[in-house]
């Protein structure tokens, strides 16, 4: 009985056995034969196809919260030290959860741990970032001794809830308290100055804008540019231009900010064409421009009556600098051009403007239609305003609602 192996059921693999185990002689005639044979070899093994190492999956990482650790401590009777509470408030301060927070601090002084002023300190800072400044401050008004810090992470606070009477409350109450360390700088920090600069701006305090102004003049904080730019902004809304041109004119090197606001300052004072020579100034200086200062400008382009000749300008600089995608300045262009105008420019500056949730850009195209007289165009722009959820503004809406007269079609906006 014969035995049958796989070369008898697949003659190809047979063939493939018998050439393999047979090799072709050396001699040219007989290499010769088997090159002209019409029969084709195949090879029945192939290749294996290689290994994928297969993704290994991530397994979800416990997410263990601080009071887990508090809790297995406690459980462990391990009491928690010092660097332990450092690390957990660090924690919680980067989270912002306020009942981790408040847990945390109950815990604290259940365990009869003297708090230190750089942990007080450390909590005031939790409670207002976490926006809980009735806890912060009776946490603050509870302490004894106070640094620079404390005020500090107050009216940060404070500044952050838009509470800008606190701040100034807080900042007056500063100047009066004695620190224990006589040789502590009162505030060593020029951000609190621009904090409560700007809160005189919002609470329209311009006396004691005034003062503050005096105080940095005694103290030689007058050149830091963060501190100038702030007094600049603070008299140009005051309409005091006077007192911004004479702050601007004792910086002894300014920046992009300084130049700015003074630039805004002539906008707000309706001297556009100071503006556009601020505007100059600025390049021949060699100050670096952003957004904001082509936008400020491009409003002042608007309102020079040249027939955006000068906008034009500004506009190829902008593309020069790289800034004509940045939103501020999209918006500035359309409101420039519908100013003067070009309401197709307008129309082609809007059309590229990728973030379609700019409620500004919107308007002002609306304005541009509604100046420009193509209501039914206005009319589109509106419907594609609710479509994307956008309100427009009311005054020019009601601009429209006595264009179109008596129709129905503004009935959706109210």
């Amino acid at each position: 009985m014969s035995i049958i192996t796989p070369l008898h059921l697949n003659p190809q693999l047979y063939r493939s056995h018998v050439f393999l185990c047979n090799p072709i002689p050396s001699s040219t005639k007989t290499t010769t034969s088997f090159l002209c044979t019409k029969t084709k070899l195949k090879f029945s093994k192939k290749f294996p196809s290689p290994i994928h190492k297969p993704k290994s999956k991530k397994l979800p990482q416990p997410n263990h919260t601080i009071s887990d650790v508090l809790r297995l401590m406690d459980c462990l009777s391990i009491p928690v030290p010092i660097d332990i509470y450092t690390s957990l408030l660090k924690e919680c301060t980067s989270s912002r959860d306020i009942d981790q927070a408040i847990l945390l601090h109950q815990h604290m002084a259940n365990s009869g741990i003297s708090l230190g002023l750089s942990l007080r300190n450390r909590f005031l800072l939790l409670f207002c970032c976490c926006g809980c400044m009735s806890i912060a401050r009776q946490l603050f008004d509870d302490m004894h001794d106070k640094d620079p810090n404390s005020w500090a992470a107050m009216i940060a606070g404070y500044m952050s809830s838009a509470d800008y009477s606190e701040v100034i409350e807080l900042f007056v109450e500063m100047q009066r308290y004695k620190f224990a360390d006589r040789n502590v700088v009162w505030f060593p920090y020029s951000w609190i100055l621009v904090c409560v600069i700007q809160a005189c701006v919002e609470t329209d305090n311009f006396e004691l804008g005034r003062q503050v102004h005096g105080l940095l003049w005694k103290v030689d904080f007058e050149k830091n540019l963060f501190v100038c730019s702030s007094l600049i902004d603070f008299y140009g809304r005051n309409g005091c231009f006077v007192g911004a041109d004479f702050v601007f004119d004792q910086v002894p090197c300014s920046n992009t900010v300084v130049w700015t606001a003074r630039l805004v300052n002539k906008c707000r004072e309706g001297r556009f064409d100071e503006a556009l020579t601020v505007f100059r100034e600025m390049t021949r200086e060699g100050v670096k421009r952003n957004s904001f200062t082509f936008s400020s400008v491009l409003k002042a382009c608007g309102r020079l009556g040249d027939g955006g000749l000068c906008g034009e300008q500004v506009h190829a600089h902008a593309i020069k600098f790289g800034v004509v995608s940045k939103s501020y300045v999209q918006c500035g262009l359309v409101d420039m051009y519908s100013k003067v105008g070009l309401v197709p420019y307008a129309k082609r500056v809007f059309d590229m403007n990728e973030d379609r949730k700019n409620g500004a850009c919107w308007n002002a195209m609306l304005r541009g239609y509604m100046k420009d007289g193509e209501y039914i165009e206005a009319i589109k722009i509106l419907y594609e305003m609710q479509a994307a959820d956008l309100q427009p503004q009311e005054s020019v809406l009601n601009e429209l609602r006595c264009a179109c007269g008596s129709s129905n079609i503004l009935g959706a906006f109210g």
